[in-house]
């Protein structure tokens, strides 16, 4: 969320912003709700005060029949301005959470995920001397992911994961988790069914609230039982990565200057509806309802060089990552057309997957300077005693499917066996080093 003033002051610079990210939103009707606003709580507050002074004349001595109608007559003006500034509120928050982060002067102008720009490149495609085969064909010849039973008990997009690809998926966590620790990073094993709040303030949200038709998030039905016995009403939403829980932490809280930057990262389990890709990549596990991942989070104070450093910071490990796993990939500055409106700066780490005979999306890095801050009201004090909104970054430090992917189908042999990578031996039953058939 942006703050309004800011809007006021650099509105021409935001609705050039709404252009470029592709947002529906009139920022001209934004200001005009806003100015309506103020003025609507200028008429209350001043119809309060008026109530106030007539109920201080009341104590002195028995109330006026022309005081007590004058009473009756403020009330019912309140009353009706109160409503009117309800509905006047309530569309102004409609639109101004959609307002969008300026992007960064560095982001490329581009309408959609088609002119994101390749930034960098690492490692040659496998060039084999035999016909490769997809991970799907490895995985069944190899009883690695079973994708028939998986469809049976869980629906579209449901796998088990078996054998040694259970030791290689969870080695590729744990691995991620010992870079990340070794780097300064927090670990944790944050909560994935999260209140409603937690979602809105990352973003998580296309509007205020949760909208089942765009909004690709699994809302839980079921009502909560308190300790009590009492049932509680209450939304909770499994969440898609680990980031909503880990920035949600410090919601309302104002931290120390001298604690920034904080470097968390986070293992969880992954639930995406996948609502807006009904056909894509229905086979497999390329893309899937649940998953398996390693976040990266850094706050930081409210400075742009101090965050886009965190930024690049976070990015180099998942390179690193990547690298160590002997994995081709590249890396991609997303353009304005396919950034979301929090976010100031993004990129995209993609994998080599030779049977798509391209690359495959691995991971993304992104600033939101303060806009989820403000959602979460998370702040921090500065030497000064000045209360600031602190920056949010998060990275994806490795999710399961696709480097899994990446590794069946890169690290294949003639004889149908996969190598397992070195720095992930030491998670396999017995060092194990191939993966052979049974």
């Amino acid at each position: 969320m942006l703050d309004i003033e800011f809007i006021r002051e650099n509105s021409d610079a935001v609705k050039e912003a709404v252009k470029n990210k592709n947002i529906k939103l009139n920022i001209d009707e934004l200001l005009d709700l806003d100015e309506k606003r103020r003025k609507f709580l200028v008429k209350i507050d001043d119809l309060r005060a008026e109530r106030n002074e007539l109920a201080k004349a009341a104590k002195s001595g028995k109330p006026t029949a022309e005081a007590i109608e004058q009473g009756k007559r403020i009330k019912l003006e309140i009353d009706a301005l109160e409503k009117q500034f309800r509905d006047i509120d309530k569309k102004y928050t409609e639109l101004m959470v959609k307002a969008p982060t300026i992007p960064s002067p560095d982001t490329p102008i581009g309408k959609d995920e088609k002119e994101n720009i390749e930034v960098y490149k690492w490692g040659k495609p496998a060039n084999f001397d035999f016909k490769p085969k997809s991970y799907i064909e490895l995985a069944e010849d190899l009883d690695l992911i079973d994708f028939k039973r998986g469809t049976k008990v869980a629906g579209y997009r449901g796998y088990y994961v078996k054998n040694e690809a259970v030791m290689l998926q969870m080695g590729l966590m744990m691995y991620s988790l010992e870079k990340l620790i070794s780097r300064g990073f927090t670990p944790m094993i944050p909560p994935t069914l999260i209140r409603e709040f937690a979602l809105f303030g990352s973003g998580y949200f296309a509007g205020k609230e949760y909208n089942p038709e765009v909004d690709e998030i699994y809302k839980i039905a079921a009502d909560e039982k308190q300790a009590d016995g009492a049932i509680k009403k209450e939304g909770k939403f499994l969440v898609g990565t680990a980031e909503p829980s880990l920035l949600a932490y410090y919601a309302d809280e104002i931290l120390d200057e001298k604690d920034l930057p904080l470097r968390i990262c986070g293992f969880s389990q992954c639930y995406r509806s996948e609502i807006g890709s009904y056909g894509k990549d229905a086979k497999g596990i390329y893309r899937v309802h649940e998953f398996m991942k390693v976040e990266q989070v850094c706050i930081s104070r409210a400075d742009v060089d101090e965050s886009d450093k965190l930024q690049q910071e976070m990015i180099s490990i998942s390179k690193e990552l990547h690298e160590d796993l002997k994995l081709p990939y590249r890396q991609l500055q997303i353009c304005t057309g396919d950034l979301s409106a929090g976010k100031y700066k993004m990129f995209d780490l993609e994998v080599w997957i030779p049977s798509k005979g391209g690359y495959g999306e691995t991971g993304s890095a992104s600033n939101f300077l303060d806009w989820q801050a403000r959602r979460l009201n998370v702040k921090y004090k500065d030497k000064n005693g000045n209360k600031k909104f602190v920056h949010m970054l998060n990275n994806t430090a490795f999710p399961t499917p696709r480097p899994l992917i990446a590794i069946l189908e890169n690290y294949q042999q003639k004889d149908g066996s996969i190598r397992v990578p070195e720095v992930l031996q030491k998670f396999m039953p017995g060092n194990l080093k191939i993966i052979k058939k049974k």
